[in-house]
C-alpha cells in the first residue's frame, strides 16, 4: 500500500476506477446468443431458414369439370373384420335394404315397355276392398325392388343428394310445372287426396321420376289443424288403423314408400309408428321421415322393425322465399359432403321448382351426384 494513502485524511485519498471485466461479459453475452439459435433451429420447423418466399394464388375455378373429374379417395384401415364397422363387414350385403334392381325385368323380357312403366306389377300387388295394395311376391320381390328408379355409377363415393318434392296432384299448374322442369332423379310425393293421381304416376313414370305415397299423419294440434279424413290418429283402434291406412296405400300404385304428411304427434308415439312400420315392412315399402319434427323417433323404430328407411336432412321450402331456399341448398351441398349423403324435402311451389331447376342445372360440375330417395336407404 502507498504512504499517502496512509497519511492522506480521511475520505481524500484517490478515487479508484471501476474495472469491468469486459471480457468475462463478451463471453456471456456471445453464449447467449449460440443458445438462443440452437433452440431456435430445434423448436421451430422453418426449412426455408427464413429465405424470402413468394405466394402464388391457386386458381378455385371448376368450369369444365364434371363429378368423373372430381373424386372423394376413400381410405379403409386395414383392420380386424370384427373392429370393422357394419359397412366395412363381408356380411353386410346380406343386412341391406335398398332395392334389389336386377328384379324390375319380368323374366325373358329385354327391355321395359311404357306399359309396365304406367300399370301396376303383377308381381308386386293384390286386390283388396278398396283397390289395388302392395305386396311382396312369393318369392320375396317387393315393389321396392321393382318401382325404383336405378342408380348407376362407378364413382362411389362421390356426394350424394336426394330431393323429394310433395304435394303432387293437389294443384294442376303446380304438378305440371314439377313434371316439366325437375330432372328424373327428382322424387316426386303425391298427395293422397289429390285429383287424377294415376294421370300425373303415368306422367311421372314416362318421364322416370321415382315416386312415394304421402300418408297424413296426426300433429299435436289435431283437429284445428287437420290434414284430412283419413289420417291416421294414435287414438285409432287397430281395425280403425287398419282401414285407413289400406284406403291411403290403394290411392295410387307404382311407388317406392311412404312419406309423412304432418304427424308431429305420431312420428313421436312408438306403438303406432311400430304398428305402421311392420305393415310397411310386411308390403315391400320404404319410409321418408320428412324432417319436420324435431321428436320423431321413426329411424329408431324403423331400425327395430327393420324397415328400409331414410331420413330428411334439410326443408328447403319450410320459409318459401327465394333467399331463404338458396340458403338451404347450399346447407344441403355442405351436408352431402359431409356425411357423403344428404336428403331434402320441397313442396311443388313455383318458387321451389323453378329454383330446383336452376340449381341441378350444373350439380355434377360442383361434383355432386343427384339421386332418387330410393338410393339413400343403406347410407
Amino acid at each position: 500500500m502507498a504512504s499517502e494513502d496512509l497519511t492522506a485524511p480521511l475520505g481524500l485519498g484517490k478515487r479508484r476506477l471501476l474495472r469491468l471485466p469486459f471480457g468475462l461479459i463478451g463471453t456471456g453475452l456471445l453464449s447467449v446468443v449460440l443458445t438462443t439459435g440452437l433452440v431456435w433451429m430445434l423448436v421451430v420447423d422453418d426449412p426455408l431458414g427464413g429465405e424470402p418466399i413468394a405466394m402464388v394464388p391457386v386458381g378455385t375455378d371448376i368450369a369444365g369439370l364434371s363429378q368423373r373429374d372430381i373424386e372423394v379417395v376413400e381410405i379403409r384401415p386395414t383392420l380386424e373384420d370384427g373392429a370393422l364397422g357394419p359397412n366395412l363387414r363381408p356380411d353386410a350385403a346380406s343386412n341391406m335394404l335398398g332395392p334389389r334392381y336386377d328384379l324390375q325385368k319380368h323374366a325373358g323380357q329385354n327391355e321395359i315397355t311404357r306399359v309396365d312403366l304406367i300399370n301396376p306389377d303383377p308381381r308386386v300387388v293384390e286386390r283388396s276392398a278398396y283397390g289395388y295394395l302392395p305386396a311382396v311376391s312369393d318369392d320375396g320381390i317387393r315393389p321396392l325392388d321393382v318401382y325404383a328408379r336405378p342408380v348407376v355409377s362407378e364413382y362411389h363415393s362421390v356426394p350424394r343428394i336426394a330431393i323429394i318434392v310433395g304435394g303432387m296432384g293437389l294443384s294442376q299448374t303446380g304438378t305440371e310445372s314439377a313434371l316439366g322442369l325437375l330432372p328424373a332423379d327428382v322424387t316426386l310425393a303425391l298427395a293422397p287426396y289429390g285429383e287424377n293421381l294415376d294421370r300425373w304416376m303415368q306422367q311421372a313414370r314416362e318421364k322416370g321420376h321415382e315416386l312415394l305415397l304421402q300418408m297424413p299423419m296426426e300433429p299435436y294440434d289435431f283437429p284445428d289443424n287437420d290434414p284430412g279424413p283419413h289420417t291416421l290418429l294414435v287414438s285409432l283402434t287397430p281395425q280403425e288403423m287398419a282401414d285407413r291406412f289400406n284406403w291411403l296405400l290403394t290411392r295410387v300404385t307404382n311407388y317406392v314408400g311412404v312419406i309423412n304428411d304432418m304427424g308431429a304427434r305420431f312420428m313421436a308415439t312408438r306403438p303406432s309408428l311400430q304398428y305402421v312400420f311392420e305393415n310397411l315392412t310386411k308390403r315391400g315399402l320404404m319410409f321418408v321421415d320428412d324432417g319436420s319434427s324435431s321428436r320423431s323417433v321413426a329411424g329408431e323404430v324403423a331400425a327395430e322393425v327393420r324397415t328400409p328407411f331414410s331420413g330428411v336432412d334439410v326443408v328447403l321450402d319450410a320459409v318459401p322465399r327465394e333467399d331463404e331456399i338458396n340458403a338451404k341448398l347450399l346447407q344441403l351441398e355442405g351436408v352431402a359432403r359431409a356425411r357423403g349423403v344428404a336428403v331434402a324435402s320441397a313442396s311443388a311451389l313455383p318458387v321451389t321448382v323453378r329454383l330446383l331447376e336452376a340449381w341441378s342445372r350444373d350439380l355434377e360440375e360442383r361434383g355432386l351426384m343427384l339421386v332418387p330417395v330410393s338410393a339413400t336407404i343403406d347410407r
